[in-house]
């Protein structure tokens, strides 16, 4: 009898330590390090999250898994969010993650955008929402208003930075998140700066994003800072070949032709049409590209012209005769290459 009770607590333990181990061993069955599970708005979350389990593969004992979720609760308290199975994690933890909200942020990369609508299909990828879901709010006047900017403005708010969000976060919650970057990147001395140039923020932001698609070398960006500064000085127009791609929406453009600068000329963007500053950037500019405004060089130059060669750099003049030397050298590059 002895015997027998023996055994049955040594098969009882064993089946304990084996229950155990599924529950709180590893329970996955993939090599990377991780994998993501989404949970979207849905009538039935537990038929969705167990239909995407099954076709992924992700988890070894689904059956298990789901008897876990029922013991704790799950399915009741389950709610949308982009969620990290981590290899080796176990049933247990991964029903605990669901269960609490345990989301994985999103690592959301800025750089270069140009428009708008390029930020919202952006934040589309990155999120549940929908590209129209941000762009409603871009185009806002009520909810821009609250940043001291406007329709036009607004992008002068988003800076190049890898921010962290969550799947599931509002629109607004992300643009405003987006938006405190602002006071973050304007500190006093910054400020300061753009009061000795007589700009406000929104003003060097947007010369800022002309000098960004201009040139990608940062030691000339200060150069090309100083010519835009002293046009707007003189009350010249700023002729920038950007502003003309941008009011085209058409920033493959290698020439800006005297057809692009007539068909664009009731844009207020087109700075050959146009004087003082576009009513908003053109781009998001990168931190050298502002700081090259703010801390631009002390020249005469009035003009400048890309190098021949595809150097990348330009070639700067004061007046229009050394310009004009400068340009026809570069057309005639442009000619032998059969760059249209």
């Amino acid at each position: 009898m002895k015997k027998s009770l023996r055994i049955l607590v040594i098969v009882s333990l064993i089946l304990l330590g084996w229950a155990l181990w599924l529950i709180l061993g590893s329970a996955t069955r993939f090599k990377d390090n991780e994998k993501i599970l989404y949970v979207g708005l849905g009538e039935n979350e537990k038929t969705f999250v167990m239909q995407q389990l099954r076709d992924s593969g992700f988890i070894r004992n689904l059956a298990l898994f789901e008897l876990v979720g029922n013991q704790m609760g799950l399915w009741k308290k389950l709610q949308p969010g982009r969620y990290a199975i981590r290899k080796g994690m176990s049933i247990l933890k991964l029903a605990r993650n669901l269960r609490n909200h345990n989301q994985s942020p999103v690592q959301l990369t800025i750089t270069k955008l140009r428009t708008k609508e390029q930020l919202a299909a952006l934040l589309d990828r990155k999120t549940m929402f929908k590209t129209d879901d941000f762009l409603n709010l871009l185009r806002d006047s009520a909810f821009i208003g609250k940043y001291g900017l406007d329709t036009n403005t607004i992008m002068t708010s988003i800076f190049p930075n890898t921010y962290e969000i969550l799947w599931t976060s509002k629109p607004e919650i992300i643009l405003d998140k987006l938006a405190k970057q602002r006071t973050v990147f304007w500190t006093e001395m910054r400020k300061q700066k753009a009061r000795q140039l007589q700009k406000t923020e929104q003003e060097i932001y947007i010369l800022a994003s002309i000098v960004e698609e201009e040139t990608n070398q940062n030691d000339e960006k200060p150069v090309i800072a100083s010519v835009y500064l002293n046009r707007l000085q003189k009350n010249m127009y700023l002729g920038a070949d950007p502003t003309v791609k941008y009011a085209l929406r058409n920033f493959g453009l290698k020439r800006i032709l005297f057809v692009h600068i007539s068909s664009s000329a009731s844009n207020p963007y087109n700075t050959y049409r146009n004087k003082g500053l576009p009513p908003g950037p053109i781009c998001t500019p990168s931190e050298a590209s502002i700081d090259a405004v703010l801390n631009a060089a002390k020249t005469d130059y009035l003009f400048f012209c890309a190098q021949p060669g595809g150097t990348g750099y330009h070639n700067f003049a004061s007046n229009e005769t050394a310009h004009f030397q400068n340009a026809k050298k570069y057309q005639q590059w442009l000619n032998s290459r059969n760059i249209k």
